[in-house]
């Protein structure tokens, strides 16, 4: 008895479709959809990814809510809270770059007030000044030049010019180099020895300060003040 062929089965209905669909789309316009399909969803996942913080944006804020809850004080208010230093007001004229009057922290010396004037001029005479003492609130500052005559020195204090003895607390270094046997560098050394550890008890405090012996202490008696 001749075997009788199965018969295929037939194909879905769907794969069918699918197929046919296939066919007449073509398979260079479905890989162009499915590429086209990609860019869109890579697109909208670009516009709706929320923005990225760098951290350079992060710092400063976190910085500026840290001090805030902290309640710590800024560096700037800091620095803008501390007492300012004392200064001292000078007249600089002379042969100078440039003559007038300058502020100076306390303890400034010649040389200092020179060179906020701009510094010397050629023909100056440096010699005729001490670069290196210390100067005082409303001194005025003469560099001569070469070959012209210093300025006038006052007179020594006598009786008519000094009524009273004179304070060591007070007075100026050109007040106490006028004082009998004290010169310029005994008078810088007293006036540093007042800014360095503050105002004479009396005046045999003078002791303590360099170039004033007991025989010289016991000249100055009556002649100054605390």
């Amino acid at each position: 008895m001749p075997e009788v062929p199965e018969r295929p089965e037939p194909p879905q209905p769907w794969r069918a479709r699918l197929v046919q669909w296939c066919r007449w789309v073509g398979t260079g316009r479905l890989a162009t959809g499915s590429v086209l399909v990609v860019v869109v969803l890579l697109v909208a996942y670009w516009l709706v990814k929320p923005p990225q913080v760098s951290s350079g944006v992060q710092l400063p804020v976190a910085s500026r809510r840290t001090s805030t809850s902290s309640g710590s004080v800024p560096i700037a208010l800091v620095t803008t809270a501390t007492a300012p230093t004392a200064e001292v007001v000078v007249d600089v004229a002379g042969a100078v770059r440039r003559g007038g009057v300058y502020r100076l922290p306390s303890g400034a010396r010649v040389v200092d007030a020179l060179r906020a004037a701009g510094g010397c001029t050629p023909d100056a005479n440096r010699d005729a000044v001490n670069l290196a003492a210390l100067v005082t609130d409303g001194e005025r500052i003469y560099l001569p030049r070469i070959g012209e005559p210093p300025p006038p020195v006052e007179p020594p204090p006598t009786v008519t010019t000094t009524p009273g003895p004179v304070n060591i607390n007070t007075a100026s270094e050109a007040t106490l180099d006028r004082l009998p046997g004290i010169g310029p560098a005994t008078a810088a050394a007293i006036v540093a020895h007042r800014m360095r550890y503050g105002r004479f008890a009396s005046v045999d405090d003078l002791a303590s300060v360099h170039g004033i012996g007991p025989s010289k202490l016991e000249a100055l008696r009556g002649l100054v003040t605390v």
